[in-house]
């Protein structure tokens, strides 16, 4: 996964950015609002400094994570939306094609339903190609923020603004979803049953070896919190 050389982005590019942004999500709940950006740019500056990516290139970077949640699918209910929203706004600043591809691009490979087979799919298809440097360290970015302390909160803001059931034992976590399955969601969904479907599977599939330290020991809170959950949900601490 190395990095390609490119051309710094414009502080004002990013102020402008920062603005769209904090207009596109003025309306989310906290789990995907814009502190879970700035959570994300930093996680990610972080990741490009320990992975030893160029200043040119986390530029880059800084700003596929302050963009990666516009128009989310989860909410817009599109799946292209987030690409046709951000590319829009990036002519609208100036940047050539060629940057404007890479950032979308970038984007593009964020969301976890990415690493799901499609429907019918052999499993290998599962396993996505080889990703840029830089897309694997946003992705990892805004999955460290899925996880530990912070994801714990997230998945629960989440989960109430979806008006789900904390947890049912009756209803176990779906394996093997598919993206479509994965994406169209269930009337049965339990905030709880989210750990085991997404959330506790994403420690390995970090793509960055400084990701993959410090999701170690998020992941590692998550499942103390759940044995404690699951302890008083039964009555026996």
């Amino acid at each position: 996964m190395a990095a390609e050389a490119q051309p710094s982005i414009s502080p004002g590019v990013i102020a402008a950015a920062e603005d769209f942004v904090r207009g596109e999500l003025a309306a989310m709940d906290a789990s995907h609002d814009f502190a879970h950006i700035q959570r994300v740019r930093a996680n990610a500056r972080n990741l490009a400094q320990l992975e030893g990516l160029s200043a040119k290139a986390t530029s880059l970077v800084d700003l596929a994570a302050l963009l990666h949640d516009v128009r989310d699918w989860k909410y817009s209910g599109s799946d292209d939306a987030t690409a046709q929203a951000v590319t829009a706004f990036l002519t609208s600043q100036g940047l050539d094609f060629e940057t404007i591809s890479r950032l979308t691009y970038i984007i593009s490979r964020v969301g976890f339903k990415e690493e799901l087979a499609a429907a019918g799919a052999t499993p290998a298809a599962a396993v996505p190609a080889a990703l840029s440097l830089e897309a694997a360290i946003v992705q990892d970015a805004d999955r460290l923020d899925a996880i530990g302390a912070i994801g714990i909160a997230r998945c629960f803001t989440f989960g109430g603004a979806k008006h789900r059931v904390l947890h049912d034992p009756d209803v176990p976590p779906r394996e093997g979803l598919s993206k479509e399955q994965y994406m169209a969601g269930s009337d049965k969904a339990t905030t709880i049953n989210h750990f085991y479907e997404k959330l506790l599977k994403l420690k390995g599939l970090m793509k960055t070896a400084a990701g993959a330290r410090i999701a170690e020991g998020r992941h590692v809170f998550m499942e103390q919190y759940l044995q404690q959950f699951h302890e008083e949900w039964a009555g026996r601490a």
